[in-house]
């Protein structure tokens, strides 16, 4: 029985404009700085369970600065 790959996301800094979208769409994985851009929670590791918000938060990111890797 093979296992799932692992995901990790990871939010470039220069392309975020603070929309936004990613916190409303998978709050557990995005926290957002004093001017409202987003950041991945610790290490970018995508816990289980939520890989399916990891990839919504990335298509639905309208600056395409969530890259998600999959390890």
């Amino acid at each position: 029985m093979s296992k799932s790959p692992r995901l990790r996301l990871r939010v470039d800094q220069e392309k975020c404009q603070g929309h936004a979208r990613c916190k409303s769409l998978a709050p557990e994985l995005f926290e957002l700085d004093e001017y409202g851009n987003a950041h991945e929670v610790g290490d970018g590791s995508v816990p289980a369970g939520l890989e399916d918000k990891a990839w919504l938060a990335q298509a639905n990111c309208p600056e395409i600065a969530i890259e998600v890797t999959e390890e």
